[in-house]
């Protein structure tokens, strides 16, 4: 099985570069299934339900979200009507939506996908470990899942790097989603589970983390109230990894790293 996990989308530039790339990455490498966090995909903050489907139609599977997952109020009752957007699963009881759901490929494979947020320099969730150890009680590769992948939304690396050794060989792959800086440690853990600390951005890199570099230096410069925060709007990188899972283990064989387009140094899977 093969699936291509893509980091957040920031703003129209995002937007472009989902679109023009998805398609093409899904025919060239065959691939079965196809995550993007889509959480700063409206205007930079958020993501509404006709972006939703835009991604869809040009080949998404599932959207996960993250900290500015309510920033467009019209995205809320969306999460009881499409099952496809997750929320973090470590919100607390009574959120609208849900954090982990299955899914099948084109080939009837059960693919679990699981959404938690970090707690370090974040708001103060439920507890992530304590989550995704009671997802595990249920859900087992070879038992009920033929994959489980985790997008974990945070700011601290350490945190992350954590919870990729707390789930080793139980799940297929964690990604870490967030930073917008894409990490260069893409690597199987020794338990086989795929791993990278940060998948970075798909938006335009000359910029502070996808927002308009004036704006974002003047806040830190002057230390006061300035324009509105917009994305930057010139070309994009999509920043995403591919990830190779064993079909009789639902373990992780091999995760690249992809950055196609914009300012990053391309790295595109032979």
């Amino acid at each position: 099985m093969r699936i291509l996990i893509c980091g957040d989308v920031v703003g129209r530039a995002g937007r472009k570069a989902i679109a023009k790339h998805v398609p093409q990455l899904r025919e060239r490498y065959d691939l079965d299934f196809v995550i993007v966090n889509g959480e700063n995909a409206a205007g930079g903050f958020g993501i509404s339900p006709s972006i939703c489907d835009e991604f869809y139609d040009i080949g998404v599977d599932v959207i996960t979200t993250g900290n500015h997952v309510w920033d467009q109020r019209d995205i809320i009752p969306h999460f009881d009507k499409e099952p496809r957007i997750l929320r973090p699963d470590n919100f607390p009881l009574g959120t609208p939506g849900k954090g982990v759901a299955e899914f099948r490929d084109a080939r009837g494979r059960r693919i679990v996908v699981m959404h938690l947020m970090a707690r370090l320099f974040m708001d103060p969730l439920d507890d992530p470990f304590a989550a995704v150890t009671e997802m595990l009680n249920t859900r087992r590769l070879c038992a009920n899942a033929d994959a489980i992948v985790l997008d974990f939304h945070g700011e601290a690396s350490s945190e992350k790097m954590a919870m990729g050794h707390f789930v080793d060989g139980k799940v297929s792959v964690v990604v870490g989603t967030h930073t917008h800086v894409p990490t260069a440690d893409a690597q199987v853990l020794p338990g086989g589970t795929g791993y990278q600390t940060d998948l970075g951005m798909c938006g335009d890199y000359d910029s502070v983390i996808g927002i308009r570099k004036e704006t974002s230096i003047e806040r830190f410069v002057r230390k006061m109230p300035t324009a509105r925060m917009e994305p930057a709007a010139e070309e994009a990188t999509l920043c995403a990894a591919m990830v190779d899972i064993d079909d009789g283990t639902g373990l992780a064989t091999d995760i690249r790293p992809v950055r196609i387009g914009g300012r990053l140094r391309e790295e595109i899977p032979g």
